[in-house]
């Protein structure tokens, strides 16, 4: 029996959805994460060593930035090279599909910088008359 992936809506109940009847939901749920766009972004110029990671994005924790870059591997975005060496050596660098991807990101995160200032002053200004 396939079990079909779930996501929850706006009140936080669970649904489930196809991924055959939305392959774009299917696929940006793999990267609309708070972290997923940092470390593709990080790994753009050159393949890195997690500490590496770890200091290009300072406030993600060891668990998180784990996770995210298991999950990446999985989606077929980065290649993970492990070097025997005392400590293993664990190298990351993305994938021809993992660069394409970061290629396409280039203009959201161009928008998301020259943007950002609009954006605080509307959150500021709805932070303070809102009630809710």
């Amino acid at each position: 029996m396939v079990t079909k992936p779930k996501a929850t809506d706006r009140t936080g109940r669970v649904i489930e959805y196809d991924p055959e009847i939305c392959p774009i939901r299917h696929v940006l749920d793999g990267i609309g994460d708070k972290w997923t766009i940092l470390v593709l972004t990080a790994l753009k110029a050159n393949g890195l060593r997690f500490s590496e990671l770890r200091r290009a994005i300072p406030d993600i924790s060891q668990r998180m930035l784990t996770v995210t870059l298991r999950k990446l591997e999985r989606d077929g975005y980065l290649n993970r090279t492990v070097t025997p060496s005392i400590p293993p050596r664990v190298d990351y660098a993305l994938t021809p599909l993992g660069t394409s991807l970061v290629t396409q990101l280039g203009p959201l995160a161009k928008w998301a910088l020259d943007h950002r200032d609009p954006i605080a002053k509307a959150r500021a200004i709805y932070d303070a008359t809102s009630t809710g």
